[in-house]
C-alpha cells in the first residue's frame, strides 16, 4: 500500500489539468531558466553521509526555544499587519482581520520517508497548532517535506477555512482528507482576492516532489500579499534569476519580504540562493525591509546553522537594506521589527 506520507498519485486527468500552466511541458513543470542540480554518482554517497551523520555545527547543541504564543495579542484589533515566525519557513500573519498561515510545516522531521531523520532544531512544535486560532487561509509554496507535512495538515484541518496552493499540491491535501472545495490551485502570476487582500502566486527557480516518481509534478513559487495598508512578499524557495526583477516590475514595490536564506550548497546552487543573493533578490523586487527564513529549523545542507543569518545580516548592512531578526515565536509588526542578533546566545 502506498504510504499516505507520499501524497496523492499523479493521474492522466491531473496531467491534463496541469497543462493549463505554461510551465507544464509534457510530464512535469519547468523553470523559466535552465535549472539543474549538480550531484553526480560520485558526489552522492559523501553528500548523504554528511547530511545524515555529520552534525557538528550544523545544528544547535540544545533545542532552540520558541516564545509562547499569545493568542489575545495576536488577535487584538489593529491597523498594523502582524507576524510570527515559527522557524524554517513557517509564518503566521494577521492582516485585515484575517489569519494567514504560510508553509505550515510544524513537524519534527524533514525526511519522514528517509532511513534517517532530519530533526527540527526546536522541540514539540506540533503542539503549537493546538494553540493557534482559526486559520482563514493557508498558503503553500510547494510540496517538499520541509514545507508540506502530513501530521501538520491533519492537526490543522479543523482550524483551516481555505487553502491557496501551488498547482499540483491539491492532490496531496485531498488524499489527506481536505475538502477539494476549500482548495484553490495557482500557476505563476495567477491572483485571487481574499477579504480585500490581493494574493498572487509568484515565480521561483526551484523544484518539487515527494518521491522519485513525482519529481517536478507540483509547481513551486512564492506569494505576493497586498492590501490597502501592507504589501508583503514571501519569496518561496529557489535559486537566483531574472524572474526577481520581473516580479518587482509587475507587482512591486513591497514593504516587507520573507526571503529564503539557508540550506544552500554549491551542488544545488541553482535551486537555493546564497545569503548575499537573497538580499540582492529583495533589491531586485524592490523591498523596503527584509527577513531571512528557511533557516533555524533543519540541517538540510552542510553549512553551520548560524552561517545563513550571519551572512544575510552582513549583506543587508552592506546594501543599506533594513533587516528584521525576530526570535522564533516572537510577535512583531511592520512598524516594530526586532533587530537583535539572538542566535549568538546559542551554540
Amino acid at each position: 500500500m502506498r504510504p499516505k506520507q507520499l501524497g496523492g498519485k499523479l493521474t492522466p486527468k491531473l496531467k491534463e489539468d496541469y497543462s493549463r500552466s505554461p510551465q507544464w511541458k509534457g510530464d512535469k513543470f519547468y523553470n523559466y531558466e535552465r535549472t539543474g542540480v549538480d550531484i553526480g554518482i560520485k558526489d552522492a554517497p559523501k553528500m548523504l553521509q554528511k547530511l545524515f551523520f555529520d552534525k557538528s555545527g550544523r545544528a544547535p547543541v540544545k533545542p532552540l526555544p520558541i516564545l509562547p504564543f499569545d493568542k489575545a495579542a495576536f488577535l487584538a484589533p489593529s491597523d498594523e499587519c502582524k507576524f510570527i515566525w515559527f522557524g524554517h519557513s513557517v509564518v503566521l500573519m494577521r492582516l485585515n482581520g484575517k489569519t494567514i498561515l504560510i508553509d505550515p510545516m510544524f513537524g519534527p522531521n524533514a525526511a519522514p520517508i528517509a532511513p534517517f531523520k532530519v530533526e527540527r532544531f526546536s522541540s514539540n512544535t506540533l503542539a503549537i497548532i493546538d494553540q493557534l486560532p482559526t486559520i482563514d487561509l493557508v498558503l503553500l509554496t510547494h510540496d517538499h517535506y520541509d514545507h508540506l507535512d502530513l501530521a501538520s495538515i491533519q492537526l490543522l484541518k479543523p482550524k483551516v477555512k481555505e487553502y491557496y496552493v501551488a498547482l499540483g499540491a491539491s492532490r496531496h491535501l485531498q488524499l489527506w482528507g481536505i475538502d477539494a472545495n476549500k482548495i484553490k490551485e495557482f500557476t505563476w502570476y495567477e491572483s485571487a482576492f481574499f477579504n480585500e487582500i490581493d494574493i498572487t502566486f509568484t515565480p521561483s527557480r526551484h523544484a518539487s516532489g515527494r518521491f522519485i516518481s513525482d519529481q517536478s509534478c507540483c509547481l513551486w513559487g512564492g506569494w505576493a500579499i497586498k492590501s490597502k495598508t501592507a504589501r508583503i512578499w514571501f519569496s518561496g524557495d529557489g535559486g537566483y534569476g531574472d524572474h526577481f526583477k520581473v516580479i518587482g516590475e509587475e507587482l512591486g514595490p513591497f514593504d516587507f519580504a520573507f526571503m529564503e536564506c539557508g540550506q544552500y550548497n554549491t551542488l544545488w546552487h541553482n535551486i537555493h540562493m546564497y545569503p548575499e543573493e537573497s538580499v540582492q533578490a529583495a533589491l531586485d523586487v524592490n523591498v523596503t525591509r527584509i527577513m531571512a527564513v528557511h533557516w533555524a529549523g533543519f540541517a538540510l545542507a552542510h553549512h553551520h546553522w548560524k552561517e545563513p543569518i550571519r551572512r544575510f545580516v552582513e549583506e543587508a548592512k552592506n546594501q543599506n537594506v533594513l533587516c528584521a531578526t525576530p526570535r522564533i515565536g516572537e510577535l512583531f509588526t511592520l512598524q516594530n521589527t526586532p533587530t537583535e542578533q539572538w542566535w549568538e546566545e546559542y551554540d
